[in-house]
């Protein structure tokens, strides 16, 4: 029976992980999960349901590299490169911090899973996963690279295992995320939309709901696409309506958004996007990359190391690790 391993998490780290295992371990069957109808986890790009050119960034909105983690990483970097999935980032975003000298700066594009994981159990040597649709499939190793709350979340052997390891669960526990709102704004092709000194994205300073604001289009050099334009919230807006709807908050970002800029015209379509783990403000202790819960259990991610592209890498090569040695045994 060939060898089967669940990579649970659609974002960057689990992609990763499944580029590097597919090296590492060519016989062995790769399967992925996620709640979500798409890849990318917190690097989400949408679409207007009216214009599928029409698309905006409501997670991530550009990749860092600083020089030593772009020749630490070199490999990975020139592949997502080659593959089109980077490109660098060519246009004024104003407000940016000052990077260390030498950081380039990159955006991606990423051009229906539908399985939200809600237990874990170990069945006859094997790992049972089952959905909240009602769903299972046995493998012999699975790969958890969602948010740590939503692993605390699970039911079954592994949280027997966390609930016993009084360490684990409040290292565990102490992992925590910002959390914002993402709204995005699609116009009609002749919509006339601009920032100040003609930027192609913006940081904001002086408003207590908006942090960021970018039109797309512009930021991939895509002008001549309609234009769709991101804004991502300041961190204590997203704590103070976490609990909220995004139908809830939608109104309140939308009449801000009238306010900041009057002269914009009405968009043809509006997503408000809640990112209620969005950036890792408390990592686990030690950054080990990845923990193992149990044999063939492994929990990875940013939330085991920091919140980019590099530590996405790092946690990643740390799972193929314990993955490898596992599987090989």
């Amino acid at each position: 029976m060939m060898t089967r391993v669940l990579l649970v998490g659609g974002g960057l780290t689990s992609a990763v992980t499944g580029a590097m295992l597919r090296r590492e371990l060519p016989h062995v069957e790769l399967v992925l999960w996620d709640k979500a109808r798409g890849a990318g986890g917190r690097m989400s790009t949408s679409r207007s349901p009216h214009d599928s050119s029409c698309t905006a960034d409501l997670g991530a909105q550009y990749i860092s590299a600083t020089p030593e983690y772009a020749k630490l990483h070199n490999l990975y970097y020139e592949e997502l490169i080659n593959a089109e999935v980077l490109t660098p980032l060519n246009t004024k975003v104003a407000g940016m911090k000052r990077s260390e000298e030498g950081t380039k700066h990159y955006i991606f594009f990423f051009h229906r899973f539908d399985h939200h994981v809600r237990s874990i159990y170990m069945d006859n040597g094997r790992w049972s996963v089952r959905t909240s649709e009602g769903e299972a499939d046995h493998f012999d190793a699975v790969v958890l690279t969602m948010p740590v709350p939503q692993i605390l979340g699970l039911t079954g052997t592994v949280k027997d295992v966390i609930e016993k390891d009084e360490k684990l669960r409040s290292s565990l526990q102490s992992v925590d995320y910002s959390s914002r709102y993402a709204l995005g704004l699609f116009y009609e092709e002749d919509a006339s939309i601009s920032l100040q000194d003609e930027a192609a994205a913006q940081y904001i300073t002086n408003d207590s709901i908006f942090r960021f604001v970018a039109i797309d289009n512009k930021k991939r050099g895509q002008e001549s696409m309609a234009s769709s334009v991101v804004l991502h919230t300041s961190v204590p807006f997203g704590k103070a309506h976490v609990e909220e709807t995004p139908d809830q908050v939608k109104p309140i970002l939308l009449n801000n958004v009238k306010e900041m800029f009057p002269d914009w015209p009405e968009p043809k379509f509006v997503k408000c996007q809640k990112w209620r783990f969005s950036q890792v403000t408390s990592a686990y202790p030690g950054l080990p990359g990845c923990i193992i819960l149990a044999d063939g259990l492994v929990a990875g991610g940013d939330g085991f190391t920091h919140s980019n592209m590099d530590g996405c890498i790092e946690s990643a090569k740390s799972i193929v690790a314990a993955v490898v040695q596992y599987v090989s045994k």
